[in-house]
């Protein structure tokens, strides 16, 4: 099956509150911010995927740098897309910065974690 690519989005998503380093939810947030400007009506309109359950058929990858990879839940992350056949790969990247400790907060460090993502829908035909 031969797969095009329909649109590659990037986001950025930052926590500022990076608890035991875990880059899940500035992953999360990165991935939301790369689909929350687009409508891609060129799936119905182009790509003929007439019903909305055609919609399950697009392939979504996610490319997300994080500065702690160990440090990340890919099934929390994943959920960020809403529809189709979702993949992740996680590479080292993103940025930590100096923040503040709050304890009441339940902080462990003064860590900002910033997270990029390039999301790539495709289809197959």
């Amino acid at each position: 099956m031969n797969e095009k690519r329909f649109i590659t989005q990037i986001g950025m998503g930052v926590d500022q509150h990076g608890h035991h380093d875990d880059c899940s939810h500035a992953a999360f947030k990165a991935i939301k911010n790369a689909i929350s400007t687009n409508c891609l009506t060129g799936l119905i309109e182009i790509c003929g995927l007439k019903e909305p359950q055609d919609l399950k058929k697009m392939n979504v990858h996610v490319r997300i740098a994080v500065p702690f990879p160990e440090h990340i839940d890919e099934r929390k992350v994943l959920k960020a897309i809403p529809l189709g056949q979702k993949s992740i790969e996680i590479v080292k990247g993103g940025l930590v910065v100096a923040g503040i400790q709050i304890n009441e907060l339940g902080d462990t460090s003064d860590n900002i974690i910033v997270c990029n993502a390039a999301v790539t829908v495709s289809i197959s035909q």
